[in-house]
């Protein structure tokens, strides 16, 4: 009966090598050893086997916990590095977003600046221009001022009869007689300065004498200042004709001294 028991017990043991692996058909001395024992010792080698197939099993269950425990971690870590990844996609784009605002604004910064720089160019050759324009006419005016007499001292009405031109002549005849021996001088225009009459106004106005030549407008200044000497004895009918005001002659609105 023990052979049969042990026979059984061998078959038992040796049983799932089969299963498992058929390779090996010869009993380990091990299998022999627990084959000669007796049903109490059995049984105690089987416990024995048992509690060291559930230490193997708890140390591997503490292994595996371990292992969950990192595989948790790990996952932990990998759900916190996408959410990372995620605000890190956000705020790139957000960057991008900035800088694309950042260059737009620069852009309209440069757009405003050539603006100014064209604007500033454009108001300086305006104000050159300008200038220019105020030369030529000051030119223009002085060219036509420079034939300008300006006879100062007329009382109002005096010309009315003959006209402002012949108070001029009436000068140059009773004061300055050697100029037509010189030869005979042309007036293009002459009038009172301003045109229309204030009557606010004490003086009476100025007559501008326009000379169609520069040269007859010298010819009588130069007279006239050599003619300053006499100032004092005016003739009797030239103090008539100007009130008790001797005349004066200007030029370009300078007046000079009595004749």
């Amino acid at each position: 009966m023990r052979k049969n028991r042990s026979s059984n017990i061998q078959q038992f043991i040796k049983a799932p090598d089969q299963k498992e692996n058929n390779k090996n058909t010869e009993l380990s001395s091990e299998d022999l050893e627990i084959g000669k024992l007796s049903e109490n010792e059995f049984i105690a080698a089987i416990m024995k086997k048992l509690n060291e197939v559930e230490r193997k099993i708890e140390k591997q269950a503490e292994s595996w916990s371990y292992f969950t425990k990192e595989i948790d971690i790990i996952k932990k870590n990998q759900t916190e590095l996408l959410e990372m990844k995620k605000t890190m996609d956000q705020i790139k784009q957000n960057t991008d977003s900035l800088n694309a605002q950042v260059d737009s604004v620069e852009e309209q910064i440069s757009i405003i600046e050539d603006r100014q720089a064209e604007w500033l160019q454009t108001e300086e050759e305006r104000e050159l221009r300008i200038k220019r324009n105020e030369e030529r006419i000051r030119e223009i005016a002085d060219s036509m001022r420079r034939k300008n007499l300006r006879i100062i001292g007329i009382p109002e009405n005096v010309e009315k009869e003959n006209g402002a031109e012949s108070v001029l002549n009436e000068i140059i005849e009773e004061n300055l007689p050697n100029l037509g021996i010189e030869g005979e001088m042309c007036v293009e225009e002459a009038f009172r300065s301003p045109r229309f009459v204030n009557v606010k106004r004490p003086t009476a106005r100025h007559i501008v004498v326009k000379m169609a030549k520069v040269n007859d407008k010298e010819r009588i200044l130069r007279a006239a200042r050599q003619k300053r000497i006499t100032t004092k004895e005016l003739p009797s009918d030239f103090q008539r004709i100007s009130l008790q005001e001797p005349y004066k002659l200007g030029e370009n609105g300078v007046t000079y001294s009595k004749l």
